[in-house]
């Protein structure tokens, strides 16, 4: 241990472990490698190894400090302790684990896209021999099922009985990941690999997340090519046919055990997993109970200066002007269009009703221009500044990738589901880029996600209904290329009359000629490409941004009354012109543009 107060933060942490029935004391390196250098460099290099010490010493320490000094579970065997390490100095990228890290130390970020089911491994089993039933205990599994080599007093090998009851289980969970977007080099596909998860980290990283994972590099022999059907049969029959031993060395036995090609791989034993840093929503606080106040928990993960910041920015005077502001601030003007995308990034208020159905409280936004009007710039800044969003085109998106698609899984043959853009972007934004290009098909399949914000599916014996609480900003071209005033919103779009009730608001950007607007707009792109750090000046960075927008996410604002009675005097109005046929404040459009389903 190291100095009087780094050892405190661990005493509690253990006695925490005995209340809540976990197994795993979290230590951070920092910690480490001030209290002990030359074990931290151990640590590092040969992690592999030193874990099984660690592990044993991670338990003495819970059964001294827990409180309660039996350190045993209900059919008297030890409870296992693990140890995991967190807040390693360096984060590689998927690409910088290679060989080199297997049985070191290692941490690095990518994004999830599948996750197993939880299944049991055994770690530690005890066997009875078969013939005479002497007892094996403590046999250790080395990622494969592991029998005792020979009985000591019968010399039986392979009749053993895996006693269960006194054996010990972990949970396991396999998570497919695959390289964050913004790190793959020009011209290359994505990397994936597998991690393997145990213990109280599975069920931490979803489908969508960007995590940070830490732990070590092992590596196991491929299944598949050691039961490659073909091979074998082969080499049996050319064996047997022979019969003769060639060079002297490799005869008809031999090859028929076949001396085959072995492949491995490399798999990530995960000892720890962190979401990485990002604006979640406040859409999660459901799962926790009704004092837990999310608010707090995410100031907490903030520096005193940055908790100073958002401060000073709540008590900023003409606050949604200037934030406004600070939305792509490469472009310019369309400051209607930034505030329609700044509240979509802020979000709305989830809210459930007493028989449990729930209120979408996401906004969605469709954008609708002339070309060369920076429609798809809104869409790509929106996709880089919101940590968990999506960017898709129309035209080359099916309806399976972007809800959900079900397919085979290569080691265990069953179904399981694969998530697509709408789920990964659940609790962000999924941008839709050329909406109006897509096929009639593949817009049905966005209807549910956008008004019920789950994504129903029925195939192969699945039965699943998925959470997609997704607020979905499109950008579409009118008919013909060109918006034509003579004509209402409706007819100017190649959009059926369901999908669009689904928007809540519509942007019209129309190009229109105009000498001094033209000019302004040419100066400040000629002075964006000249020099883009000093012509581009936004009040807030947008990392300060980020964190005031997680901040404000958590909150649960309630409308006053005046603003009520405002609301229903709009909306009568809005419903007026819609009869009429003037087109209207909202978007324009029949009469049933506004019958949406809520």
């Amino acid at each position: 241990g190291g100095g009087g107060e780094g050892v405190r933060v661990y005493v509690e942490q253990a006695r925490e472990l005995r209340a809540v029935a976990k197994t795993t004391l979290v230590v951070e390196f920092g910690d480490l490698a001030a209290a002990n250098e030359v074990l931290a460099d151990a640590v590092v290099s040969q992690f592999a190894r030193v874990e099984p010490y660690l592990r044993r010493t991670v338990r003495a320490f819970v059964v001294e400090h827990g409180g309660g000094a039996e350190g045993e579970d209900v059919e008297g065997r030890e409870t296992a302790y693990w140890v995991a390490i967190k807040g390693m100095p360096e984060v590689l990228t998927l690409r910088q684990v290679k060989c080199e890290k297997i049985g070191a130390l290692a941490s690095f970020s990518a994004t999830v896209t599948r996750t197993s089911e939880v299944r049991p491994e055994l770690i530690s089993a005890f066997f009875t021999c078969g013939d005479c039933n002497a007892e094996y205990p403590d046999v250790e599994q080395q990622f494969k099922y592991t029998e005792p080599k020979t009985c000591s007093t019968c010399l039986n090998r392979t009749n053993w009985v895996l006693v269960a009851e006194k054996s010990v289980f972990v949970d396991w969970q396999k998570i497919r990941i695959q390289e964050n977007s913004h790190e793959i080099p020009a011209g290359s596909m994505p990397r994936t690999m597998d991690v393997v998860v145990r213990n109280d980290v599975v069920e931490l990283a979803k489908a969508g997340d960007r995590c940070v994972f830490s732990g070590t590099l092992i590596v196991v022999p491929e299944a598949s090519s050691l039961t490659s059907v073909g091979d074998k049969t082969n080499e049996r029959e050319s064996g047997r046919d022979s019969g003769v031993r060639m060079n002297g060395v490799i005869g008809a036995d031999k090859r028929e055990f076949g001396v085959r090609e072995l492949h491995y791989r490399t798999v990530f034993l995960a000892s720890h997993v962190r979401p990485g840093d990002g604006l979640s929503t406040g859409a999660e606080v459901d799962n926790h109970s009704e004092e837990f106040d999310a608010g707090a928990a995410v100031l907490e993960g903030f520096t005193p200066e940055q908790r100073e910041e958002i401060y000073a920015m709540k008590s900023t005077p003409r606050l949604y002007e200037k934030l406004v502001a600070s939305i792509a601030p490469t472009i310019s003007g369309h400051l209607h269009v930034k505030s329609g995308v700044l509240l979509q990034i802020f979000g709305g208020v989830h809210k459930k009703t007493e028989e449990g159905i729930s209120l979408r409280g996401d906004i969605n936004v469709c954008v609708v221009g002339d070309p060369s009007c920076a429609k798809s710039q809104f869409l790509k800044y929106t996709a880089g500044f919101v940590p968990r969003s999506v960017y898709t085109s129309g035209r080359a998106s099916s309806a399976a990738g972007l809800t959900a698609s079900v397919g085979k899984d290569n080691e265990t043959g069953e179904f399981c589901i694969e998530a697509g853009a709408l789920m990964l972007a659940d609790n962000g934004v999924c941008c839709i880029d050329e909406f109006d290009k897509m096929d009639e098909k593949d817009q049905v399949a966005i209807h549910e996600a956008m008004e019920q914000q789950t994504i129903s599916i029925a195939k192969a014996g699945l039965n699943a209904t998925l959470n997609a609480r997704t607020s979905i900003l499109a950008a579409a071209n009118p008919i013909g290329g060109r918006y034509d005033r003579s004509k209402t919103l409706r007819q100017n779009l190649q959009m059926t009359a369901p999908i669009m009730s689904r928007f809540d608001l519509f942007f019209i950007i129309v190009d229109e000629m105009n000498p001094e607007m033209d000019e302004q707009v040419a100066r400040f792109i000629v002075n964006v490409h000249r020099n883009p750090e000093s012509s581009v000046q936004s009040e807030f960075s947008q990392e300060s941004m980020q964190r005031y927008i997680k901040y404000a996410r958590t909150m649960h604002p309630k409308i006053t009354m005046q603003s009520r009675n405002l609301l229903v005097q709009y909306y009568k109005e809005l419903r007026q012109n819609d009869s009429v046929g003037s087109g209207g404040r909202g978007g324009g459009g029949d009469g049933d543009e506004c019958d949406s389903d809520d």
